[in-house]
């Protein structure tokens, strides 16, 4: 079986501001960041499918940890954003100071962005991540 989105497509995309997932041809559920399958029904008959990027903040966390190689990024905040087309995906908070982030932001509007991650010894190098901004 065969991805009908690579990792390599889904950012190279994203580098581009533009989010890319997969929608099922069966359910009609759209999956993103993309899979080999379905989120939903498991099925293997989806399409690349570009979404908005827009969505709103269903939760967050202050991470004070620092990833490796990236001592000098904390805190930061990573919010749990539901986008307009329903999937939820993960990404940093970039444009209010982590120390001041509290309840208020759950609810409010964000449009996807993109930051470039050096790699460490996890991954295959450098690599574009979501990131978000309020859009009031």
């Amino acid at each position: 079986m065969n991805y009908k989105l690579t990792f390599s497509e889904y950012n190279k995309a994203l580098q581009n501001d533009k989010l890319l997932g997969l929608k099922c041809n069966q359910c009609g559920k759209i999956t993103c960041p993309p899979m080999m399958v379905c989120q939903e029904c498991a099925s293997t008959d989806v399409k690349i499918f570009e979404l908005s990027g827009k969505g709103k903040i269903a939760t967050f966390t202050l991470s004070c940890v620092a990833v490796e190689g990236r001592e000098c990024e904390i805190p930061y905040t990573i919010v749990l954003v539901e986008l307009k087309e329903g999937p939820w995906i993960m990404g940093n908070l970039i444009d209010i100071n982590p120390k001041k982030v509290n309840m208020s932001i759950i609810g409010r509007d964000v449009v996807l962005g993109h930051k470039m991650f050096p790699g460490d010894k996890y991954t295959n190098g450098p690599a574009a991540r979501p990131v978000f901004s309020f859009t009031e």
